[in-house]
């Protein structure tokens, strides 16, 4: 049985085949995309080299994606990503994106956890909710997850008090705009 604690190696053979070393067979991109979806970290290695392709696969599985109308990442993303790579602020831009996934995955987790807790998990106490910008974070969060599923997961009715779409990414930008010079003023 698979220790599924561990990342998957897969390893990429000199004629670029790539090599599932639990079970024994040979897999796609299309495959190592289907581990991802359901939770296993992978780790793809050139066997020749011993060089760590993971990142330069996973890319291209996301690029894949993208071009197939599968899109997740808005063109205004794509494009701050590109600019992140020329600008001082790209230094910053990776701790930035993997807190604001981590941060998604954990409000996802919670969601679902008070979706199961009760017969009115919204009314459930959340000491957060207190919190000075709540809402503002709540609004980010919400458009952020409608923009990452296609606005599709969960969603059951519209808001009555949410802003409309345009506002919302205007509201990302701002706060995006603000984590970028409160960063920057870290960097100096």
């Amino acid at each position: 049985m698979a220790d599924n604690d561990k990342p998957l190696l897969i390893k990429r053979y000199a004629s670029r085949r790539l090599y599932n070393t639990e079970t024994s067979d040979y897999v796609t991109l299309e495959d190592i995309a289907g581990f991802i979806r359901d939770g296993r970290d992978v780790s793809i290695i050139d066997l020749k080299s011993g060089d760590d392709l993971t990142r330069q696969y996973l890319l291209q599985i996301v690029a894949e994606h993208e071009s197939k109308g599968e899109s997740v990442l808005p063109i205004n993303v794509l494009t701050d990503l590109v600019r992140s790579y020329t600008t001082q602020a790209g230094s910053s831009v990776p701790q930035f994106l993997a807190a604001s996934f981590e941060m998604f995955r954990d409000s996802q987790s919670k969601w679902m956890e008070n979706m199961g807790g009760g017969a009115n998990p919204m009314a459930q106490m959340n000491p957060i909710a207190k919190m000075p910008g709540f809402e503002a974070m709540q609004a980010q969060q919400e458009a952020f997850m409608k923009a990452m599923t296609g606005g599709m997961a969960g969603t059951t009715a519209p808001r009555q008090d949410a802003p409309e779409e345009g506002e919302d990414l205007e509201a990302i930008r701002k706060q995006l705009s603000e984590l970028q010079d409160k960063l920057s003023k870290l960097d100096k």
